[in-house]
């Protein structure tokens, strides 16, 4: 970290998974979603992302993570392990609500998190949040199990805000005849889509700025990454980093297209002579 600020005046890698949330690229789309699901705090229920590996969710649940939780009296939890069965999960929210389950009596489990969840709805006037990443990998059982859990007086009121983000996959499993019933309670929805040349373009350079280098980069080099990339931006991001991480072993003045030709064409004539001595 201290050569990227003594070369190129960076306050952190703008490449890397761990930037500052402040610093992420938000679409207006994203945006419009995450002020969608602020407003439906107050009334609890279903919220939904899905896309491909890479195109963005995760920086959508980052983003609505360090939103609510800056919102007074709201609590947000993460799902870390979305692929336990049902009573490692009530221990899960047992953890993250501040509720002590004993195992194997799912019964006193369940009645006390409904509790504290009014508890807190009544003291508060909104509900918790849990987000649950990869809930495509979540067993059939705990999502009814949750359900049935997050919901009182005859599924007339929501005990929680809950947002799942998955893959494809998620939206499958949810017209399933056993997932339907929770399918058909997602109220707002995100369905992220790959980008185009511009827009990762466009996040390409929010991120240089953001870092504190807007010239870190060529026009051209930015344009041919965002050309490259297949319209995912993790895929423009391990790119990107490739080539910072090769700059400074060379104390490169700047990021060009050189540098990418030498990295990425070298590597694509060597598949082909591989290929064609085969």
């Amino acid at each position: 970290m201290s050569k990227l600020q003594s070369l190129y005046g960076l306050k952190f890698n703008p490449f890397r998974p761990d930037v500052p949330v402040e610093a992420l690229f938000v679409t207006p789309a994203v945006d419009a979603f995450v002020r969608r699901v602020e407003l439906g705090i107050a009334d609890g229920g279903y919220a939904m992302v899905t896309g491909e590996p890479g195109i963005g969710k995760s920086t959508v649940l980052r983003l609505l993570h360090k939103r609510l939780g800056s919102l007074r009296d709201v609590v947000v939890g993460t799902i870390e392990h979305p692929q336990s069965h049902t009573m490692d999960f009530y221990r899960e929210l047992g953890d993250l609500f501040g509720v002590p389950l004993t195992p194997h009596n799912r019964w006193n489990g369940f009645k006390a998190l409904r509790a504290r969840w009014a508890e807190h709805i009544a003291t508060t006037l909104s509900r918790p949040v849990l987000i649950i990443d990869e809930a495509q990998d979540a067993l059939t059982s705990v999502l009814c199990e949750l359900r049935v859990l997050a919901s009182k007086d005859l599924d007339s009121r929501q005990l929680l805000s809950v947002v799942l983000a998955g893959d494809a996959r998620l939206c499958d499993r949810l017209r399933s005849s056993e997932l339907l019933p929770l399918g058909s309670r997602i109220r707002r929805r995100l369905v992220l889509e790959y980008s185009t040349p511009d827009e990762l373009c466009a996040c390409l350079e929010h991120m240089l700025d953001a870092a504190g280098n807007s010239d870190l980069m060529t026009p051209e080099l930015k344009l041919t990454l965002s050309e490259h990339a297949a319209g995912n931006y993790r895929v423009l991001m391990a790119l990107c980093d490739e080539l910072l991480s090769l700059a400074v072993d060379r104390e490169l003045s700047r990021l060009d297209e050189k540098l990418f030709l030498e990295t990425y064409a070298q590597g694509s004539k060597s598949k082909a002579a591989a290929t064609k001595r085969r």
